[in-house]
């Protein structure tokens, strides 16, 4: 009897320990998390990957690749794009439900306008020395608030103007037209010059140059023509200084073009998408470029490139922001995908063909990059158009919602430059006011 006890006590011991090492073998289901990645729909003009030609591609095959090397969820990432004039109901009313962004990525010019909701978070901890050193210092300052960082830059588009070599040429402009990619300057002198020449001798149903105020796409290229005289728009508090004699004279420039024919008919009811077709068509002398549209012209050699009147230029820098909605494990899964990104060669690549914002892959694509000297070469011109301002972005109050109405009357000759002036200063200024009164930046 005793021998048979023995026996089963044994076997119960060894069926235990089995089972106790079965269980010790076997990993913790790990938590769900879903991370909502929203970005408007940006093309990304890819060197290293020509086929991943848009942003919700990339986001979708990093997000996928990160997902299956994260050892501390089980990640399922969700991908949504959407468009520039739902921007407020896609972020900002969507904070506080189940479909608000974990990630952001997009232009600086709307991103920066979250930082002050409180829920952007710093992300410093995952920046490493090398990769603070690999970024230009610009970029770290634009991306920086109170000294952290809140947005993390991936690529720029510098924003200059693009003409038509052939029209200047019919229209006797040859002078002006340079032979090699660089991107020119022209005094203001020659800025009337060649508008009026052009006004002058293109055929009808053509015109020299693209103006725009129905809606606020295109009103960051606006604010840059209204430095055309020198005056910086903004005072040395930040405040927005349109009453300002040089930016005056800026505005009743603009204006006077209507007159003298340097736009088509009635332009505060056009818009910025309005003037691509005329310019692929070839019935628009003057545009807008950066390095990203490159892929619209089947020969760039084809047109010549200037800066703005003023000799200005301005950078739009898209990247990433991570927006703590108080899910923990959520956090610390969009911010590790973040710094995946960064250390992954294989997806900083694609940000090549435009502005990278690491040298490293610029170094390793420069051959591949169009214009990516002259681009360079013109960084002494670009003007920070945002002024590290609050509330730029993101409702119906903000900087971008009261401004455009403005350049709408003044293209509308409703008002005066000076009237004009006046109300840009009260709108936009109450706007920062607001911003400012309402700006709680996540510790």
């Amino acid at each position: 009897m005793k021998k048979k006890l023995l026996v089963i006590l044994l076997a119960s011991a060894m069926c235990m320990g089995t089972l106790a090492g079965c269980s010790s073998g076997k990993t913790a289901k790990k938590e769900d998390v879903t991370l909502i990645i929203k970005a408007p729909p940006l093309a990304m003009n890819a060197v290293a990957d020509p086929e991943m030609d848009v942003a919700e591609d990339f986001l979708k095959a990093a997000g996928e690749a990160f997902a299956a090397q994260y050892e501390d969820a089980d990640v399922t990432i969700q991908v949504q794009t959407f468009e520039y004039i739902n921007e407020i109901q896609a972020i900002s009313d969507k904070f506080d439900t189940d479909d608000a962004a974990d990630i952001l990525y997009e232009g600086y010019f709307n991103m920066a306008s979250y930082l002050h909701s409180g829920r952007v978070v710093p992300l410093d901890d995952i920046i490493s020395d090398e990769l603070r050193a690999d970024v230009d210092e610009a970029l770290w300052k634009m991306s920086m608030t109170d000294g952290k960082t809140y947005m993390m830059p991936y690529l720029s588009m510098q924003n200059v103007l693009i003409y038509n070599k052939s029209l200047f040429a019919a229209c006797g402009l040859e002078e002006y037209a340079n032979v090699d990619r660089t991107i020119q300057t022209w005094s203001m002198e020659e800025w009337n010059t060649v508008l009026d020449q052009l006004a002058d001798k293109l055929p009808d149903g053509c015109y020299p140059m693209m103006m725009y105020g129905k809606n606020n796409q295109g009103d960051t290229h606006i604010m840059t023509m209204m430095r055309a005289f020198g005056g910086g728009i903004f005072d040395e508090n930040g405040n927005f200084n349109c009453e300002d004699e040089k930016t005056v004279e800026a505005l009743a420039w603009l204006q006077n073009g209507i007159g003298r024919g340097w736009y088509p008919p009635h332009p505060e009811n056009l818009e910025l998408v309005d003037y691509s077709d005329l310019f692929g068509s070839g019935k628009l002398a003057v545009f807008l470029y950066n390095n990203a549209n490159i892929i619209l012209y089947d020969n760039i050699d084809d047109y010549g490139f200037v800066n703005f009147p003023g000799g200005n230029a301005t950078s739009f820098v898209t990247g990433f922001e991570v927006f703590d909605n108080g899910d923990e494990a959520k956090l610390a899964a969009a911010k590790a995908f973040i710094k995946y990104i960064y250390d992954t060669p294989r997806w900083m690549d694609l940000s090549a063909g435009n502005l990278p914002a690491c040298r490293s892959v610029s170094g390793r694509w420069q051959d591949k990059i169009v214009m990516l000297n002259e681009f360079m070469d013109n960084q002494v011109n670009v003007v920070d158009f945002m002024n590290n301002s609050p509330n730029w972005q993101g409702s119906n109050t903000s900087v971008r919602s009261v401004f455009w109405p403005n350049i709408h009357n003044l293209l509308a000759r409703s008002v005066t430059p000076q009237e004009c002036a006046k109300a840009i200063d009260e709108a936009c200024n109450r706007a920062l006011e607001e911003g400012r009164k309402n700006s709680a930046l996540h510790p």
